[in-house]
């Protein structure tokens, strides 16, 4: 796997994952009060809106791990874990672009 394979890998996540923050604000919308689906409906409405909401801020939070991993690309920093400075293996990094954190780290 080359250097160019890494980052555009991380690039793509950005992609994907900025599309995926656009279908999630979309979804978030609030309902009108006028619109006529019923107590229940509207319940549920409510409910998945909630989980939706928790999946914006997540994939805000990934992207926001994504940008700051693209701009340490290219610099000593890249792949190391930014706790205790080890190498990030390249099968993390692959899988989770976003990753700063060693596996030891994470947890």
């Amino acid at each position: 796997m080359t250097e160019n394979n890494i980052k555009q890998k991380i690039l793509d996540e950005i992609s994907k994952t900025e599309k995926l923050i656009i279908e999630y604000r979309e979804m978030t919308k609030p309902i009108a009060p006028d619109c006529a689906i019923g107590r229940v409906s509207r319940m549920d409405a409510i409910n998945n809106k909630s989980v939706t909401e928790a999946s914006l801020r997540q994939a805000e939070h990934k992207l926001l791990s994504l940008n700051r991993v693209l701009s340490m690309y290219g610099t000593d920093d890249f792949g190391k874990c930014v706790k205790c400075k080890t190498q990030i293996p390249i099968a993390r990094v692959l899988f989770r672009p976003e990753s700063l954190y060693c596996v030891n780290c994470a947890k």
